[in-house]
């Protein structure tokens, strides 16, 4: 035998309301939030390398002296090691004089005082140092000369 059943009554949900309240509250977000700058929009300056105007003094000429042994002398200041052919602190301080110059709106100029006795091999690892700091005005000195003879 089969049970009566009862009218049951069938729950439903109103949608309507609901999706309207997902919108305002979408809006409402919307409006409040604040927008996000950019990267390209946030203004920053990084220091760096200016042009002076007035003339500072400074050493116009960095004199290089190469002994027999092969060491660098640097305005008196030996660099890097006889053996060393890359002379990497001697391009650095080079680079440096360079950026000075160039800030002083001054030539770099670099005199070379070769000893007599030295190889022309080491004579030119220290041109390619010089060219490497991007010096073009080495000369050489001549043995009874303080300045030089341009080369």
């Amino acid at each position: 035998m089969k049970r009566p059943r009862k009218d049951e009554q069938l729950v439903e949900m109103q949608m309507g309301p609901m999706i309207d309240m997902v919108f305002l509250l979408l809006v409402f977000f919307m409006v409040t939030a604040k927008p996000i700058k950019q990267e390209s929009d946030i203004s920053l300056g990084l220091p760096g390398a200016l042009e002076q105007e007035e003339v500072v003094d400074i050493p116009d000429e960095q004199r290089i002296v190469i002994e027999p042994s092969g060491q660098v002398v640097l305005n008196d200041l030996r660099i890097d090691s006889p053996e060393s052919t890359a002379l990497p602190e001697l391009i650095t301080i080079l680079k440096r004089f360079k950026e000075a110059s160039d800030a002083n709106q001054a030539d770099a100029l670099v005199t070379l005082a070769p000893d007599d006795t030295v190889t022309h091999q080491r004579i030119v690892d220290v041109l390619n140092a010089c060219a490497i700091a991007g010096i073009e005005g080495v000369t050489f000195a001549d043995a009874g000369q303080e300045g030089g003879e341009a080369f």
